[in-house]
């Protein structure tokens, strides 16, 4: 399915970097997003129901007397007050955030495989929160790209925690989860019928006989309220497992959780 990319006109380098503990220089994102342009929120409210369940099959998936909109606060998106709910709806916008950063800011291919097929809509999905595939020939070369980015998102109060290190942490954990991973998305892309997306996965899976260049990411996803600069200064990629090919992002924006909400329900109103 077509997926849009007019919102991400709003997330823009703020030229600022965090200075971690360790050394490295972390960029900061602002997301600068406009609720009063109509047009842009509800193709973005299409592209991030999309992600839940294509429109050409809601009408087939839906219960019978259930309308759209009930269908999707009811039974496929997270909760907006019942927990965790609230804490899967920041999640998985993080997570989606970064999957659009990566595929239309950076040129990967990020299959959208995640959330359609959740049994329960306040559950996370398991695996790594996001895949971008690079390949520049058709033919497999050690130039290939795979990333691998931990999103960890903290959108509404204030806290303590080091959401920045909180993603790097467990990005540790994405090479040994990879295989499974990849091979949950290519089911996924199966289901879809998505031949191309399979092909592309199937490279990846290759990595002894066809190497290829494997990155990790780790991005923390915050309401301003939330972005303690001095706090995630603190934060140290010394223990992770492949600190080298490690890159890390903070995105910050206004009320972000108050955004969260709105597009969902905007998104369920408009199905």
């Amino acid at each position: 399915m077509p997926w849009t990319k007019e919102h991400i006109q709003w997330l823009h380098d703020t030229g600022e970097v965090i200075a971690i503990s360790t050394g490295e220089n972390v960029p900061v994102y602002e997301f600068a997003y406009d609720l009063a342009n109509e047009e842009v929120m509800s193709h973005w409210a299409r592209h991030f129901r999309n992600h839940y369940c294509a429109d050409d099959a809601i009408e087939i998936l839906k219960p019978e007397g259930m309308t759209k909109t009930q269908y999707f606060l009811n039974l496929k998106f997270p909760h907006k007050t019942k927990s965790p709910g609230p804490s899967i709806r920041a999640g998985d916008f993080a997570e989606i955030l970064v999957a659009d950063y990566l595929a239309f800011l950076h040129n990967y291919y990020v299959p959208r495989t995640r959330y359609d097929r959740k049994i329960i809509g306040n559950e996370s999905s398991k695996g790594s929160d996001v895949l971008g595939f690079k390949q520049n020939n058709p033919s497999p070369s050690s130039r290939d790209e795979l990333i691998i980015y931990e999103v960890k998102a903290r959108l509404s109060e204030n806290s303590a925690t080091n959401t920045l290190q909180t993603a790097i942490d467990d990005s540790s954990k994405d090479e040994i989860r990879l295989a499974e991973s990849l091979n949950g998305a290519k089911q996924r892309l199966y289901d879809q019928r998505d031949g191309a997306g399979m092909a592309v996965v199937s490279r990846f899976q290759k990595n002894v006989d066809q190497p290829y260049k494997k990155i990790f990411g780790a991005a923390a996803v915050l309401t301003d309220s939330s972005c303690c600069v001095g706090a995630l200064a603190e934060a140290s990629s010394q223990e992770h497992s492949s600190r080298a090919q490690l890159e890390m992002i903070v995105i910050r924006g206004p009320e972000l959780m108050s955004l969260v909400h709105s597009l969902y329900q905007r998104a369920a109103n408009e199905a």
